[in-house]
């Protein structure tokens, strides 16, 4: 069955969930703030809004991929005055206690809320191949799970909790911001000890220390020294600050977390907040005194 939807936030994830949500045979009424991007979902079959206000005017269900949890938040705001809107479905990381101040700006205004973040990266909103994990009236989530399943083919009801959507995602960017810290400093230690990283790969995703670092990020941005997985510094930061912010709050214990947290932070400090995150292999090399490089880019003879 065709939805009418509307979608808010056009960047690296959001612009592709959209095209798929258009190749599905629904109907998008979309809105950035950057021209350019609205522009190519317009070229692909959607219909231009003016300001997020006025598609909160026009379209009941409205789908958002946004950043950060301000940005969220204030588009929360201007969705909550349209005339017509009844649900938001938020495809964001956040946080669970962000979503919750989320949910009752909407909640008040007569707006219901599916939590709905999403795991797998730009290849997987491509592919329609990411983890959805929603919370939220189950209600909604029967209502809207076919649309989901078009941006991810795992759709999760995690609960009707506010907010525990988002601690799964947290949880799951956690294990893989670990596992390229880790993987890190495992592939710059090997190379040091004189292994071959094609080889170490190989086991590895053989053997019990495989990981999705190993399994995917390190033969295409690490070995080949392109660092373009597509997935910014500053949002595996991010994440991993909330997740850290949630365990404090709740009184559980992070240890390995907090080495993992500096990691991060360092990273994003020496390459800034658009820099790719795979790039936090160059600053374990740095203090290694190694490259991690694939036999095809190494130039040696």
């Amino acid at each position: 069955m065709s939805e009418s939807i509307g979608f808010i936030g056009l960047g690296a994830m959001g612009g592709p969930m959209a095209r798929r949500l258009l190749d599905a045979g629904h109907t998008v009424t979309a809105f950035d703030p950057n021209a350019k991007a609205l522009e190519a979902l317009v070229a692909h079959g959607a219909t231009a809004a003016a300001s997020t206000k006025a598609l909160a005017d026009t379209v009941e269900t409205i789908f958002v991929s946004l950043p950060t949890p301000n940005i969220v938040k204030a588009v929360a705001e201007d969705v909550a005055k349209g005339a017509k809107a009844k649900l938001f479905v938020d495809l964001s990381t956040t946080g669970p206690r962000a979503a919750q101040d989320i949910g009752k700006i909407l909640n008040a205004a007569g707006v219901e809320m599916l939590d709905s973040p999403v795991s797998g990266g730009v290849g997987g909103a491509e592919k329609g191949t990411l983890a959805v994990m929603v919370s939220g009236p189950e209600a909604q989530w029967t209502r809207w799970r076919p649309v989901l399943e078009v941006i991810g083919k795992s759709a999760f009801f995690i609960g009707e909790g506010q907010g525990q959507g988002q601690m799964m995602k947290l949880i799951n960017n956690m294990l893989s911001a670990t596992a390229m810290a880790a993987s890190a400093e495992a592939f710059a230690l090997g190379a040091k000890a004189g292994l071959d990283p094609d080889i170490m790969v190989n086991v590895i995703n053989a053997g019990s220390g495989a990981n999705t670092a190993v399994r995917d990020k390190f033969p295409k941005a690490v070995l080949t020294r392109t660092f373009d997985y597509g997935f910014r510094t500053e949002l595996m930061y991010k994440d991993v600050r909330l997740c850290m912010e949630e365990a404090e709050a709740l009184g559980s214990p992070m240890w390995v977390g907090q080495p993992v947290k500096q990691w991060w932070s360092l990273a994003l400090a020496r390459g800034g907040a658009t820099e790719d995150f795979t790039n936090i292999m160059r600053y374990v090399e740095e203090q290694a005194g190694v490259e991690v490089r694939g036999r095809k880019n190494d130039p040696k003879p």
